[in-house]
């Protein structure tokens, strides 16, 4: 287990940045002006810094005299096709923010890559503290059992928004979300393949062949875990839901049980609790979540997990293989991307082990 401690202020998260390379540097002349003309209340000078982390799209501390904002850009290089929207991470952040659902308050969006190099978004730097590891040591049985439910009640809350009201009923295709991500993930695969990994091979042959039947559409998060939400300093509450890059609409369950894959993954410092003496520390059991979510949203019961687990371990190697193909072109932007890499195969068969599970031969 991580020796960090689990539990930090986010300001002092957000200070875990680094002097942007001369490469990935911001002009800050020109952002300057850009927050002048988009950015209510704002005053310079502006100074700059860049997260540690991020190894999908570069993210930066802006710090002025007005306050401390958040920059999220693409990448700068070859992308992959449809990778790396911040166009629609904004349009999400705000539909949501606009019906009350908790995420960072959104200042514009630029798509003049004269300003920084890229398209890049403004945001507000919420005041709150993030949780990186699940077992949140140094916390009370209490705190640890709140703070699970209100990550589940926020999911739900999110699986609860209204569309129309969000203005979101364009944000993506309503139906077959399985069919389309199995497809859109097994191409990106290819696209990024470096090498044969058969485990792989029988999930791109296995998945599409055993979608499950979607009930219901959704806004969905993409990456809904512990550490992608800022929470209040002094108690169980969600501030803002974070990094929205994966979101579309699509079937709520694969979400939740995205979520649900803590109870099925070891910790290692992470999100992970399935390892950990879970009565002893307040964490709720999985089928408690599951109960909590369905009287949140409506459902008797949710299917049988291990298809999605098996789609949910297949989608994350497809994502840590993109990784390992920018590591390699020497594009990737974090310290972590290379170590991230290497836990592309070992992802693949877990991915199929929870196939085997749901009934493939």
């Amino acid at each position: 287990m991580s020796e960090a401690p689990a539990v930090q202020d986010a300001q002092a998260a957000f200070t875990g940045t680094i002097e942007p390379s001369e490469a990935d540097r911001l002009d800050e002349a020109r952002l300057t002006a850009w927050m002048e003309a988009n950015v209510p209340g704002f005053r310079g000078p502006l100074s700059q810094g860049k997260f540690k982390g991020g190894q999908s799209n570069p993210t930066y501390k802006l710090s002025s005299p007005s306050g401390n904002y958040v920059l999220r850009r693409k990448p700068f290089g070859k992308l992959l096709p449809s990778a790396h929207a911040v166009d629609r991470e904004f349009k999400v952040q705000s539909g949501l923010h606009k019906v009350g659902f908790p995420v960072a308050r959104q200042y514009g969006l630029c798509t003049d890559d004269d300003v920084v190099g890229s398209w890049f978004y403004v945001m507000d730097m919420v005041d709150g503290r993030t949780i990186w590891d699940g077992a949140m040591p140094g916390a009370s049985a209490d705190e640890r059992r709140a703070v699970y439910f209100a990550m589940t009640d926020t999911l739900a809350a999110l699986h609860n928004v209204d569309l129309a009201e969000a203005g979101l009923e364009d944000y993506g295709k309503p139906g077959n979300y399985f069919g389309r991500q199995v497809d859109r993930w097994t191409k990106q695969y290819r696209l990024s393949e470096t090498e044969h990994m058969p485990a792989m091979e029988k999930l791109i042959e296995y998945l599409p062949a055993t979608l499950p039947e979607q009930t219901r559409t959704s806004v969905v998060h993409g990456d809904y875990r512990i550490d992608n939400m800022i929470f209040a300093h002094d108690q169980p509450e969600v501030l803002a839901v974070l990094d929205w890059e994966l979101s579309t609409l699509g079937d709520p369950l694969s979400d939740f049980t995205y979520l649900c894959m803590a109870w099925v993954t070891e910790n290692g410092g992470r999100s992970g609790v399935m390892d950990l003496d879970r009565a002893d520390l307040g964490i709720p059991e999985l089928d408690e979540v599951v109960e909590r979510y369905c009287a949140a949203t409506g459902r008797t019961d949710v299917p049988d997990m291990n298809w999605y687990f098996a789609y949910n371990h297949f989608r994350l190697a497809g994502i840590l293989q993109g990784i390992k193909k920018r590591v390699i072109d020497g594009t990737a932007s974090s310290a972590h991307a290379k170590a991230m890499s290497a836990r592309v195969d070992p992802l693949a068969q877990k991915a199929w082990s929870f196939a085997e599970k749901a009934g493939a031969g």
